[in-house]
This record gives C-alpha cells, sequence and structure tokens, in this order.
C-alpha cells in the first residue's frame, strides 16, 4: 500500500498535528514503509497458534480477591488540607 502527500495531510488534519510541507514527502515514505511491514505481517500463517501473553509461560500468584478499607484512614487524611469526619473536604466545583 502505498501513502500520499495528501493521505499524510489529511491524517495530519485529523489527529491535528502540525507537520510542514517539507515533511510531507518523508512522512509519506516512512509510512508507505509501515504499511508495507504490515502487509507482510499478514502472510503469516498463524493457523493453530494460541495466542500468548508472553514468551515465557508462567503462572502469577494469585491471591484472594478481598475488598478492605486498609486500616490506614488517619495516614491518608494526614495529608490533606481539610478533612471532616473521616472524607477530604474539597471546594465546590459546580454551582
Amino acid at each position: 500500500m502505498s501513502v500520499s502527500k495528501d493521505d499524510v495531510r489529511k491524517v495530519a488534519r485529523l489527529s491535528r498535528i502540525s507537520v510542514p510541507e517539507d515533511k510531507l514527502e518523508t512522512l509519506a515514505g516512512e509510512l508507505t514503509g509501515i504499511m508495507g511491514w504490515i502487509e507482510q505481517l499478514n502472510e503469516v500463517d498463524i493457523e493453530g497458534v494460541e495466542p500468548m501473553t508472553s514468551v515465557v509461560e508462567a503462572k502469577l500468584p494469585m491471591r484472594d480477591d478481598v475488598v478492605t478499607d486498609g486500616n490506614i484512614q488517619d495516614q491518608v487524611l494526614a495529608n490533606a488540607p481539610k478533612s471532616d469526619e473521616g472524607f477530604f473536604v474539597v471546594p465546590k466545583a459546580v454551582e
């Protein structure tokens, strides 16, 4: 797939990126190379290949999913400029 200067200009406008005119040709060439690499990946036969999250198969240590309050409310609120009844007090943002 070939990317033209007009394609680069359109993508830059849609993404709100300012690209000088003299850089459009260079970016078009780079994007064409990237698209060529993606087309090569589409040619790879992946039939029967299981998806993986890592090249090393490892089991993550699991723990019980228990909800706690951390038991450190005083320490958390110690840095707050203002607190009331165990909650942060913040200025009203909406009138």
